[in-house]
């Protein structure tokens, strides 16, 4: 059984930092695409970053490009959301999730991720 644990929320003044994690364990497959996802209150989901073991690595949405940084410790079956320069309005429930069909960060999209973690909160005070 493929599951995904985020850890790593809670709450910070705006312009400080967080680290997500997403450890994932059950998962077999040679390729992979993960995201990370954001769902602020009122808002629909979006995705924020992705990265992969394919010929797109990595992909980040245009408002976290250049705060935000992806990454994977393939050894401990983790991946990281480095979060800094933090707003307030990067306030919501972060998900990572599994695409285990692809790997390719062409888009940001949630089509094909298979496997979802519950969710971390993260909250921005100004």
């Amino acid at each position: 059984e493929v599951q995904l644990v985020e850890s790593g929320g809670g709450l910070v003044q705006a312009g400080g930092s967080l680290r997500l994690s997403c450890a994932i364990s059950g998962f077999t497959s040679d390729e992979y695409t993960i995201g990370w996802f954001r769902q602020a209150p009122g808002k629909e989901r979006e995705g924020v970053a992705c990265i992969s073991n394919g010929d797109v690595r990595m992909k980040y949405e245009y408002v976290v490009k250049g705060r935000f940084t992806i990454a994977s410790d393939n050894a401990k079956s983790t991946v990281y959301l480095q979060m800094s320069s933090l707003k307030p309005e990067d306030t919501a429930v972060y998900y990572c999730a599994a695409d285990p069909h692809s790997s390719s960060c062409i888009t940001l999209g949630a089509l094909g991720m298979d496997y979802w973690g519950k969710g971390t909160l993260v909250i921005v005070s100004s």
